[in-house]
C-alpha cells in the first residue's frame, strides 16, 4: 500500500482523504536537524509504538510494542545513537516518547534517515496523532487518532509513505 502526503495537508491511501498536520516549515527536499520541516521522500513503516495505558494494542500488520516512561528518542546529532530510541535518563539531547498530552499515545516510526543515520540529517520522524487544532509539527505528519486507527489497520510491512514537495 501506498499513502501520500501533499504539500496542502492532505493524506490519502486507498479511497482515503485525509486532513494532516506537517512540519512548521513546510514539506522540505532537504530536510536538517531542527528546521521544522517534514521531509519529502520515500518512507518505509517500520513499527507502531503506543501508549497501552491509554489505548489497547492497534490492530495492525506492521509491528508493535507499547511505549514504556523510560523511552527517549535521540535527536542529538553529534551523539552515537543519533536518531534511534534510547533509555531515559539519558545524556545527550532526546525527546521523551512517554508524554502527557495524547500526540505520542499512537505513532509510527517512519525510514527516514534511519539505515544508518547520518549526522544532521533529521531525527524522530514519525506518524503520530494530530494535537486538536492540527497545529504544525516538528517535522512529523500527524492525523486525529481515529484516522491514525483506519491506516495503521490498513498498514502491512510492505507499505510506503510518500511525502511529497
Amino acid at each position: 500500500m501506498e499513502i501520500t502526503v501533499r504539500p496542502s495537508g492532505i493524506l490519502t491511501y486507498g479511497n482515503q482523504r485525509l486532513r494532516c498536520a506537517l512540519g512548521r516549515s513546510g514539506i522540505a527536499a532537504a530536510k536538517r536537524e531542527g528546521d521544522g520541516a517534514t521531509p519529502a521522500g520515500r518512507f518505509a513503516l517500520r513499527r507502531i509504538l503506543y501508549r497501552a495505558d491509554r489505548l489497547g494494542r492497534p490492530a495492525s500488520g506492521l509491528p508493535a510494542a507499547p511505549i514504556r516512561q523510560a523511552d527517549g528518542w535521540c535527536d542529538d546529532p553529534g551523539d552515537p545513537n543519533y536518531n534511534r530510541p534510547v533509555a531515559l535518563p539519558y545524556a545527550g539531547r532526546h525527546e521523551a516518547l512517554w508524554r502527557s498530552d495524547p500526540l505520542y499515545d499512537l505513532l509510527v516510526v517512519l525510514g527516514h534517515n534511519d539505515q544508518p543515520p547520518i549526522k544532521d540529517l533529521g531525527s524522530a520522524i514519525f506518524l503520530h496523532i494530530a494535537a486538536a487544532d492540527f497545529a504544525p509539527t516538528e517535522g512529523c505528519v500527524a492525523l486525529a487518532q481515529d484516522d491514525l486507527l483506519s491506516l495503521v489497520k490498513a498498514a502491512g510491512t510492505d507499505t510506503v509513505l510518500v511525502v511529497e514537495s
